[in-house]
């Protein structure tokens, strides 16, 4: 049965004259509408305020990933893209954008920037995406999967200061494209909230709950 649902699914999802395969997606030159991510509009707001500079790299990413496309799994062993919809930019530069801006509205620190301040910055943070994706589920529902490995690096030595691991899964009904989207800013926001929150600890500094 689920494989009958998701044979109908996508033959609307993915309606591109009988095209489902990437390399067939790919091909097609009709133009994608763009969504973009937001960094969460809610973050709590430090007390005080850090003399420490942060540069944000933009996170690492395999092959599927590394593009504006919006990655779809029917199934563990099988990736597709959306026909009718991209992201903005492409997925490193897009997610460096939400993190920095997240740091930067809990006024917490004196730089938040995409490269050191100066010849050498304060702290770098290094990370790594390896899941970014809506799982299709059964009855035309969906899981947006949001794994992101994070370091904080001290720029002086390179020393790893901080390791964690972040993931996120949030369950949306059903498979529009805004709805998917929707459920992608929502895996960004929680995910993001608890980086941030790390990071300044990282940094000596706890945020006060929103």
């Amino acid at each position: 049965m689920k494989n009958a649902r998701l044979g109908v699914v996508f033959a609307s999802l993915l309606a591109l004259g009988g095209c489902g395969a990437v390399s067939a997606l790919n091909k097609a030159a009709i133009p994608l509408d763009a969504y973009e991510l937001r960094a969460p509009s809610d973050m709590p707001q430090a007390g005080r305020s850090l003399n420490r500079a942060l540069s944000i790299e933009p996170p690492t990413t395999s092959g599927a990933l590394d593009t504006d496309r919006i990655l779809v799994k029917p199934n563990p062993v099988q990736s597709l893209y959306l026909p009718d919809g991209r992201w903005a930019s492409e997925l490193p530069a897009m997610w460096q954008t939400m993190a920095l801006r997240a740091f930067e509205d809990t006024g917490a620190l004196s730089y938040v920037g995409r490269r050191p301040l100066g010849a050498v910055g304060d702290f770098a943070l290094i990370s790594e995406i390896t899941d970014f994706q809506a799982e299709l589920g059964d009855d035309d529902t969906a899981t947006i999967r949001l794994r992101l490995t994070a370091r904080l690096v001290r720029e002086s030595d390179a020393r790893v200061m901080a390791r964690r691991v972040f993931s996120a899964a949030v369950p949306v009904e059903g498979t529009e494209t805004l709805t998917l989207v929707n459920g992608f800013n929502a895996a960004s926001d929680e995910v993001l909230a608890e980086m941030v929150a790390w990071g300044l600890q990282g940094m000596g500094l706890r945020l006060s709950a929103s």
